[in-house]
């Protein structure tokens, strides 16, 4: 890897996704690859799905901070390969439960490429605050598309499940 590419890594390893602050884009997988090629440095970014309303920001936040390090990069928006659940790291899954909100399932291999169609997950999902899994989706969308909104019969709190893609 060259000093550039280390440098810019560096320099993008504290930016946060600007709807869950606690997790970094990095640890999403939305910060995709950092390459140097003939024309110089660009950063990939995928979005977690084709109209997720973060990505201008995410965009904004990633070419400030390469210009306030002084860093001449593109930055490329890359829809394919989709990005899924599975590109985030243990830690923002974590990161995730923590701060509330039910980090996902792994994604099966045999699910088809539309989603939207297809039910819920059929895994009990965890409540992030008390454990039990004794929880019902009460909405297929939550605070973000991204989300489910689900419910603690436990505990009674609502709380947010990333959904899996």
């Amino acid at each position: 890897m060259s000093s550039n590419v280390d440098k810019v890594w560096a320099t993008l390893e504290h930016l946060t996704d600007p709807e869950i602050p606690v997790v970094t884009l990095r640890e999403l997988g939305i910060l995709r690859d950092v390459r140097e090629t003939a024309d110089g440095v660009e950063v990939v970014i995928t979005p977690t799905y084709s109209g997720c309303p973060a990505m201008g920001q995410i965009e904004d936040d990633v070419r400030a901070s390469l210009e306030q390090a002084g860093i001449a990069a593109r930055v490329i928006t890359q829809l394919a390969p989709a990005w899924t659940t599975d590109w985030m790291s243990d830690e923002a899954k974590e990161k995730l439960r923590k701060y509330g909100i039910a980090p996902p399932h792994h994604t099966p291999k045999d699910v088809s490429v539309v989603k939207f169609v297809r039910r819920a997950d059929t895994a009990p999902v965890a409540c992030p605050l008390c454990g039990s899994t004794h929880t019902v989706v009460t909405s297929q969308f939550g605070s973000t598309a991204c989300k489910a909104l689900y419910r603690c019969l436990s505990c009674q709190e609502p709380f947010d499940y990333f959904k899996p893609y």
